[in-house]
């Protein structure tokens, strides 16, 4: 388990020749850590003098964060599971017409899963973007920076996992599935980007 490891051995696997863990299981990371981040300002700023008027958002948030890095931290091993199955499609038998006919099968579903997991991973990296800026001006004042620094990791998994998104979509043969995947994920790209920057003026306003 990847996200079992501690963070020396992570680093080492990712360093290694091996092609995964990559860029997926690692926008994974970046969004766990967000989340986690986002977290941490809400244990700073509950049952805090001054901060009492948001005691239930700040709660509420904070359980929303958990779930999200929990989810997130699990999404690390998923999405190299997804490629290994990919690489596992390619091996099989293809002497046979039947053979072929599985294999190519079977190389789309894993394409698909490819896509849908780190698909998954952005979604969970928007929503902690979307979570960051329900606080940014309600949280503890001396973490403005870790808020900051959440919205950016969030970013950079929800851009990271786009990008896994995308360089798998041309090897997908199933049309309707391929633009419905490229609108979302432009969208939701957009959408981070524009949150972000939002949030980003909030947090140098008060540095």
């Amino acid at each position: 388990m990847l996200a079992e490891m501690d963070l020396r051995a992570f680093v080492k696997e990712l360093a290694s020749e091996s092609p995964a863990p990559g860029g997926g299981s690692v926008a994974a990371l970046s969004g766990a850590l967000g989340a986690g981040l986002v977290s941490m300002v809400c244990n700073l700023t509950i049952e805090k003098k001054g901060y009492e008027a948001y005691e239930a958002i700040m709660t509420d948030a904070r359980a929303q964060a958990d779930n999200l890095y929990t989810s997130l931290l699990e999404r690390i091993d998923k999405d190299t599971d997804a490629f290994n199955k990919v690489m596992a499609a390619f091996k099989m038998k293809k002497e046979t017409e039947e053979e072929k006919a599985l294999r190519k099968a079977a190389i789309q579903e894993a394409f698909k899963g490819a896509c849908d997991s780190p698909f998954a991973i952005a979604e969970e990296c928007l929503a902690v973007i979307h979570l960051t800026d329900s606080i940014v001006d309600k949280g503890n004042t001396n973490a403005m920076s870790d808020m900051g620094v959440a919205a950016a990791q969030a970013l950079a998994g929800l851009e990271g996992a786009i990008m896994n998104v995308r360089i798998n979509l041309p090897s997908i043969k199933d049309e309707a599935y391929v633009a419905e995947k490229k609108t979302a994920v432009e969208k939701m790209l957009e959408e981070g980007i524009s949150l972000r920057q939002a949030i980003q003026e909030k947090v140098d306003s008060k540095l």
